[in-house]
């Protein structure tokens, strides 16, 4: 997993910290999100927890409520081995039309919340290479339930330091 945090200002505290868990919990590992959303406990004051499931327009109502940094929850394809967990800096353009808002994808509300100007100056995204998401059902894989743990503390200790 790559160390480095996106910093517009470093050594700049951030007063709110969103932390996102998005993904479909009916789709096996794409309740990865989801699943570290249940996990953490208690973070520090300013860091709020929401799982959005799948649908965008609640990543980006939470977005417009003024945020800092966002930490984003997903299960992410990267031809890497299963359970592997990535943090990932995305890059960010500007939003295009999407016809139907209620199932953009975790880019399109980035380039959303960029284009309302609601975007946070820190955006990561912590990331887990699923094994099927494929299947209906219930449940993460053994190799992404391993990887739900290392994931916690990953993001507890970027909440600490963006804090």
């Amino acid at each position: 997993m790559s160390t480095a945090i996106p910093s517009e200002a470093p050594g700049v505290r951030a007063r709110r910290v969103l932390v996102a868990g998005v993904g479909n919990v009916l789709r096996g590992d794409d309740g990865f999100g989801p699943a570290v959303t249940e996990m953490l406990g208690d973070l520090p004051e300013g860091a709020d927890v929401v799982e959005t499931g799948i649908g965008g327009i609640a990543l980006l109502q939470e977005l417009m409520r003024g945020y800092d940094g966002l930490i984003l929850i997903d299960a992410v394809e990267r031809g890497a081995d299963p359970g592997t967990v990535f943090l990932i800096e995305p890059e960010v353009d500007m939003g295009v039309h999407v016809p139907d808002i209620h199932l953009a994808n975790p880019h399109r509300v980035l380039s959303m919340a960029k284009t309302m100007g609601v975007l946070p100056a820190r955006v990561v995204i912590v990331g887990c290479q699923p094994l099927d998401v494929e299947e209906m059902c219930q449940g993460l894989s053994p190799p992404v339930q391993r990887a739900l743990a290392p994931a916690v503390t990953r993001i507890q200790e970027i909440v600490d330091e963006w804090l």
